[in-house]
């Protein structure tokens, strides 16, 4: 079965965002970096992010767990992401969202 990694950040709004910007446009900025290591052969996004309670999360695979761990990691460290982001390991065989192994990202 093969590895998922959930990365779950806080759906707080990008501070200092002008009333008619979309107050969450990390999101967007997660989901082509994302594209992006996609492209490049590095993971597979594995399913569209989607808003869960107080966090959004994304979805990726195709990639040993370390090398998906990596990536989660480099998701929290991009300078518009809320602090707080975890990853969760996982497999599609999960019965809901948030079932796994957490992982505090950024990695050490």
């Amino acid at each position: 079965m093969a590895d998922i990694v959930e990365i779950h950040v806080p759906l707080a709004p990008t501070p200092d965002t002008a009333p008619d910007v979309y107050p969450v446009a990390w999101i967007d900025q997660v989901e082509d970096f994302l594209i992006e290591l996609e492209d490049e052969g590095a993971v597979e996004v594995y399913d569209e992010g989607e808003e869960y309670g107080d966090v959004y999360i994304f979805f990726i695979t195709g990639a040993n767990e370390a090398s998906l761990l990596a990536a989660a990691s480099r998701v929290a460290t991009l300078d518009s992401v809320p602090a707080g982001a975890f990853a969760m390991v996982t497999d599609e065989r999960a019965p809901e969202l948030g079932m796994g192994r957490r992982v505090d990202l950024p990695l050490s």
